[in-house]
């Protein structure tokens, strides 16, 4: 199984950097968690959000954010649309879906027809 956090959205902040306190790299994104096995694909609700400067190429936790950095996240995070959380069956699944209901039917035919 093969699970990872899609780029949803991306958003630049004009906020000062807690660490290097540059106020033009600051860049919050929006990731969302896909799961891809064999047998079927589906985008969960899972939410992930990272604040990362690229000035200083730190990564801003939470703890270190200022006020202003929390109002303005707050604000992003009810603008933020995710993506519907689909599960979609691949032509593996349907394949051995598939079988068992056409042996079934072929066992049905067979005992109707003797």
């Amino acid at each position: 199984m093969k699970e990872k956090f899609i780029n949803i959205k991306k958003v630049s902040l004009n906020n000062n950097c807690p660490e290097c306190y540059s106020k033009d790299g600051l860049q919050l994104t929006f990731k969302q968690k896909f799961i891809e096995t064999p047998f079927y694909k589906s985008m969960t609700n899972e939410i992930s959000q990272k604040l990362k400067c690229n000035i200083c190429h730190s990564i801003i936790y939470p703890e270190r954010w200022t006020d202003d950095i929390e109002g303005v996240f707050e604000y992003q995070k009810k603008a933020f649309e995710p993506k519907k959380k689909i599960f979609r069956l691949k032509k593996l699944a349907w394949f051995l879906i598939s079988i068992p209901i056409a042996l079934i039917v072929i066992a049905t035919i067979i005992i109707l027809f003797l």
